[in-house]
């Protein structure tokens, strides 16, 4: 075994290359589980191994033929893991290139990935775990406006390239997210957003502009796959959040947290999945209009305008990568059926969050879906009740099927890879705790206010408009809204605060602070009233501070909008 901890990254990158092809020994007979498959819950006869650990934030991963891991890190390049030993664990790890991103896959001796704004390609020699020359680019310029913007990839049978580009909104609204958004006309939007957009793989340097539009209408997927048998591309496509937000009037908390499902389509050449006009309601089974176009919790789309989805998730599991089952390993119910990995919900405050597994979609003989879904792996959150993103122990993104027929997924926050494989083996009692001595990541939470016998005024508007993203305890979301405890913002200067309310962050902060996958809106439409005592509310729960701001003091920065940039 070689005893990776001690080398650096240019070390590991000489040894892969000069140790060649772990194939035999991937060939060979599944390896160990871990006693407690790594902490998660499978079927019967269904048991995994954690193939690397504590690899920091990953996305999206890929498989190659001699079973040689590749996976996107979250902030840097790809790292690359191979079992050298036949155990199923990684003792190489190899991490190279740069840039971020989320899309990856192997085709035709290339290994290809993006990243917020292009997609690349490494020439992969056999045998070679980390490419020896540059990338090549394949398209560059592509649109990044934070939310939204990362860029899933995948071929079709003549090998052409689709890369999606979504839409950094979640309706649509005029202002977006927030209360009395009123959608605007996507006609112009749409010529750069929301689609999948078709390249030809082998011509290097393009632009969007030079793809071909396949399909529109649609908010975000980043789950796409291609199944085997009716060799088309199906999507998941992310439903949208802040029913309540947008129309307090008509939708209540409940109908946010279980309202707008998550859609599998069939991705068609010119299909129109009907975002931003309209969403799919969970639980009515029906096509319904959106706030921002007149929607009323009550009100039809029109019939057969847009296609219905073939399978419905539940609200806000956040669909990430998909894959076809395409192996012989696992018994025959599974092949041809797609695995998708969700994420988890971080948007169904103050309901508990949910989702946080792989799930799994049977299909028929004929490469359609064959009805409904059903959790495949869950136990990754580590609790039953997860009140907020930042609880949950472990979040799936990437996924993959290997070579042998072996399911891999990684884990989004700590960066944990599993291998999962059917022995129809019983899994044997867990230990009293688990192998790896981790606990769900929990931020402090502030102790909590002193009840009062009237409803706080702030608090009744922090629950209504802010805590879906910053949540009810302040924490935020990784990633994408920043946390509120220990916010210099909130406990420093309250002009500046007030005035990043009333107008948002892009507007009076600077271009080179930090920014988040999810920016706040300006919420300009709330009363001097409610802005006060939403910012009473949060920097006395939050940062310990008692002064309290006006609304006078709101109005004043309300009559002094800030200048356009230059």
């Amino acid at each position: 075994m070689i005893l990776i901890k001690h080398l650096n990254l240019r070390t590991l990158a000489v040894v892969a290359l000069t140790l060649g092809t772990s194939a035999a020994l991937y060939a060979q007979k599944l390896p160990t589980p871990d006693r407690d498959d790594g902490t998660i819950k499978l079927p019967p006869g269904f048991r995994a191994v954690v193939v690397a650990d504590d690899l920091g934030p990953l996305r999206f991963m890929t498989v190659a033929s001699n079973g040689d891991v590749y996976v996107k890190m979250r902030a840097v390049g790809i790292i690359a893991l191979r079992d050298t030993n036949g155990d199923g664990r990684a003792e190489m790890r190899a991490a190279f290139g740069s840039g971020g991103g989320t899309g990856i896959a192997i085709r035709d001796g290339y290994l290809y990935h993006s990243t917020s704004t292009s997609v690349l390609r490494y020439k992969v020699a056999p045998g070679e775990l980390v490419p020896k020359g540059e990338p090549e680019t394949i398209v560059s310029g592509l649109p990044d406006e934070r939310q939204h913007n990362a860029k899933s990839i995948a071929f079709d049978e003549a090998g052409l390239l689709y890369v999606e580009v979504g839409s950094p909104s979640n309706g649509f609204g005029q202002p977006d997210r927030v209360r009395g958004s009123k959608g605007g006309d996507p006609t112009v939007f749409f010529t750069k957003h929301g689609g999948f957009w078709r390249f030809d793989p082998n011509r290097l340097n393009q632009t969007q502009a030079d793809g071909y539009r396949f399909s529109s209408g649609q908010r975000h997927v980043l789950s796409i796959a291609r199944q085997p048998i009716s060799k088309q591309f199906f999507v998941v496509m992310m439903g949208r959040d802040q029913l309540n937000t947008v129309a307090p009037d008509f939708y209540t908390d409940e109908d946010n947290a279980e309202g707008p499902a998550e859609e599998l389509h069939l991705l068609r050449e010119g299909g129109v999945m009907g975002w931003p006009f309209t969403y799919y309601d969970y639980r009515k089974k029906a096509r319904m209009v959106a706030p921002e176009y007149g929607g009323d919790n009550a009100k039809l789309a029109e019939a057969g305008k847009y296609p219905d989805p073939l399978v419905t998730f539940p609200a806000h599991w956040a669909p990430l990568q998909m894959a076809f089952y395409s192996g012989d390993q696992f018994p025959a119910r599974y092949r041809g059926g797609a695995f998708v990995a969700f994420h988890g919900s971080w948007n169904r405050s103050p309901k508990p969050q949910k989702g946080y597994n792989v799930a799994f979609v049977p299909f028929d003989e004929k490469g359609m879906p064959s009805g409904g879904y059903e959790v495949f792996a869950d136990g990754f959150a580590g609790r039953d009740e997860v009140l907020t993103p930042r609880d949950a122990r472990f979040r799936p993104g990437g996924l993959a099927v290997g070579p042998d027929g072996s399911l891999y997924v990684a884990d989004t926050e700590r960066g944990r890879v599993w291998r999962i494989f059917y022995t129809g083996e019983a899994r044997p009692a867990a230990p009293a705790s688990n192998a790896a001595g981790l606990t769900p990541a929990v931020s402090p939470t502030p102790a909590p206010l002193p009840a009062t016998a009237e409803a706080d005024p702030g608090e009744i508007v922090y629950r209504e408009i802010c805590a879906l993203c910053h949540m009810p305890d302040g924490t935020g979301v990784p990633n994408m809204q920043p946390p509120l405890t220990r916010s210099g913002m909130l406990s420093g200067d309250p002009v500046a605060l007030i005035r990043l309310v009333l107008y948002g962050p892009d507007a009076v902060l600077p271009k080179t602070r930090p920014t988040w996958q999810n920016p706040m809106p300006e919420l300009s439409s709330l009363t001097d009233q409610e802005i006060a005592d939403s910012l009473n509310y949060a920097r006395r729960r939050f940062a310990g501070l008692v002064s309290a701001l006006t609304p006078a003091q709101v109005r004043a920065e309300r009559s002094k909008p800030p200048a356009p940039s230059k």
